[in-house]
């Protein structure tokens, strides 16, 4: 096909944080820098990785932990990547079925002796993540070991598609999540959940999601590929913007996105969070732009390297050699260049 007339095939999952893929194609954005690009909508991140893989998508908004999946050549769907920009920060929650109650378990801390002392259910304590290399996988680990659980033994973890988590709260397949927005406010505010800590209370500035782009695209279509990281950027930039937010809101209750109410999305791109338990400010619920948040440095890498190790995902002595191959600062500071006037 002819680069000038393929569109660049861009996948997304229905989430708070797809705004600036939603943001950037509402707003004729990827027109203003000169981008035919074709957005398509995932139902989660297995199916991202797999469109990634077999071809079928050149570039998706993407948990960071499918880059390592890919590039570490932890299965045998290895393949060459790139995260050109880091698309958001924060974003997730965990939520928790109301069977297990907010007076006892608190911020987490009662949570073992519940467990211990008071479980009923025949099952094991079930909890779930958004996929097993990414960042909800890493936080909800950390926070069952910070309250005295060991994930397999004390508890159970699975991984569920985001949109469907709620219904499995809510059908007590499952006893709390650990995922982004909105898919905590929707059970939140449906009355099936409650939530006992943000991940912005978890790790504070911690990177999100990724502009994930295949190796070859890079190699062949590198002027678009900077055209896109700038487009993209322009989108978090005014994602961003407080005063913006109710007409993201708008745009993200669209059914080609998220399809959730406007309440719901109100609840975390609002300026208070609902959390169950009382009201959270929400001004860092969500973050999309500023300082260097978008700029994909080895730090940020590094960041997910280690709650990788934490997880037992990785060996102690895995490492990502070299993090610059992966995380491309130069095609960030080429998409900076050509970024256009707010």
């Amino acid at each position: 096909m002819n680069s000038a007339t393929s569109p660049i095939r861009l996948g997304f999952v229905p989430l708070n944080d797809c705004a600036p893929v939603a943001v950037a194609h509402e707003l004729g954005i990827f027109k203003k820098y000169g981008l035919n690009v074709q957005i398509s909508r995932q139902p989660g991140w297995a199916t991202v990785r797999d469109m990634l893989f077999y071809g079928e998508l050149d570039a998706a908004q993407s948990i960071a932990g499918l880059a390592f999946y890919f590039a570490l050549g932890l299965s045998n769907l290895r393949r060459d990547m790139a995260v050109p920009l880091i698309l958001s920060a924060h974003g997730n929650a965990i939520t928790l079925s109301n069977e297990l109650p907010a007076e006892s378990i608190r911020h987490g801390e009662g949570l073992a002796a519940f467990i211990t002392h008071r479980w009923k259910n025949r099952r094991p304590p079930t909890f779930a993540a958004a996929h097993r290399f990414s960042s909800h996988h890493i936080l909800l680990h950390a926070w069952l070991k910070r309250h005295g659980l060991e994930p397999g033994r004390d508890v159970e973890i699975v991984f569920l598609p985001p949109p469907l988590m709620p219904g499995h709260l809510a059908s007590d397949h499952i006893d709390g999540y650990c995922v982004g927005e909105p898919w905590n406010s929707e059970a939140i505010l449906s009355g099936n959940g409650w939530c006992p800590a943000t991940s912005a209370e978890l790790a504070t500035g911690h990177p999100e999601k990724v502009l994930l782009v295949e190796g070859s695209f890079i190699g062949e279509r590198r002027e678009e590929t900077i055209a896109l990281g700038a487009a993209l950027l322009h989108a978090c930039r005014i994602c961003h913007d407080q005063e913006f937010r109710p007409e993201l809101i708008d745009i993200l209750s669209k059914p080609d996105y998220t399809g959730c109410s406007k309440a719901t999305l109100q609840n975390s791109l609002g300026r208070v969070f609902l959390s169950g338990r009382g009201n959270i400010d929400a001004s860092d619920f969500h973050l999309f732009y500023g300082n260097d948040l978008n700029c994909p440095t080895a730090d940020k890498a590094s960041w997910f390297l280690s709650g990788m190790r934490s997880t037992g995902l990785l060996p102690d002595n895995t490492t990502a050699a070299p993090l610059t191959r992966l995380y491309r600062q130069d095609l960030f500071r080429a998409s900076e260049k050509i970024l256009l006037p707010a």
